[in-house]
């Protein structure tokens, strides 16, 4: 039987207390990182073609006036998130804070009072707002009257406010293309996002992060956002992504067209 003797310093009461404290400061740590926390995570969501369809069922139609075919797309984007019941746990939203392709957001702000049905019911009548401010904008740039010219907009059930922009910008190449004959994007396939009130113009609508890598993804090479929010937009920029600011529809429209002609274009 061995007669070592540990050093006074590692069986003192002080280190035993140290040593207590600090396993029971590891286990509440081991508890917390599987405690659900009142947060949501976000995510890139579809994106939708204003200039096509979407679930099978065109996005925009437009009666009143002659309608044109289009070449390229105008893409509004959309963020995604988990259900406010979902078990995000401290380490699922610790991988999510180091992940370019998600963000971490309070329940609170992304569902009303933790209620989904309340989210949905807000969600839809911002839809509703944005597609009556997109028309208006649309219409009053291009000089025709709304009792005229009657748009129909279906995007099943997405909500919020921010395809304001790009659901002006494809009544407009729908109606009138570049002015000359031409397409508004020239062929390109763009995308944006942007709240958009009825003297057309755009406001900020937050997530442009999450945003820019879903129009990546689905092969935009140009992403047209709100000037407030270039600063976000270049945390992790996609490759070959062009991030254009704008402030309001006609801004918007001087942009295509000057990149269809290879004119200079504002980037962020």
């Amino acid at each position: 039987m061995s007669d070592t003797k540990l050093p006074p310093a590692l069986t003192s009461p002080r280190t035993r207390a140290l040593a207590l404290c600090g396993a029971l400061v590891a286990a509440l740590f081991g508890v917390a990182a599987f405690v659900p926390l009142p947060y949501t995570l976000t995510f890139p969501g579809v994106t939708a073609d204003t200039l096509g369809s979407y679930q099978d069922r065109p996005v925009l139609t437009i009666t009143g006036a002659p309608v044109r075919t289009p070449r390229g797309q105008l893409r509004m984007v959309t963020i995604s998130a988990t259900n406010p019941g979902e078990r995000n746990t401290f380490w699922r939203s610790l991988q999510a804070w180091f992940d370019e392709d998600e963000a971490v957001r309070p329940t609170e702000t992304v569902y009303p009072q933790g209620d989904p049905a309340k989210a949905e019911e807000v969600t839809a009548q911002q839809m509703t707002e944005s597609q009556d401010a997109a028309t208006a904008a649309a219409l009053s740039y291009l000089g025709l009257s709304p009792a005229q010219v009657k748009v129909k907009v279906d995007l099943g059930d997405i909500g919020g406010p921010s395809a304001g922009q790009m659901l002006a910008l494809g009544i407009i190449d729908k109606l009138a293309g570049d002015g000359k004959g031409g397409d508004l994007t020239g062929g390109l396939t763009v995308a944006g996002t942007g709240t958009i009130d009825d003297q057309g113009v755009v406001g900020p609508v937050g997530g442009v992060p999450l945003k820019t890598q879903a129009a990546a993804r689905d092969g935009a090479t140009v992403f047209l956002l709100p000037k407030d929010e270039c600063a976000d937009a270049k945390v992790n920029t996609p490759a070959g992504l062009r991030l254009v600011p704008v402030g309001t529809l006609a801004e918007s429209v001087s942009a295509l067209e000057a990149l269809h002609a290879g004119g200079p274009v504002a980037t962020c």
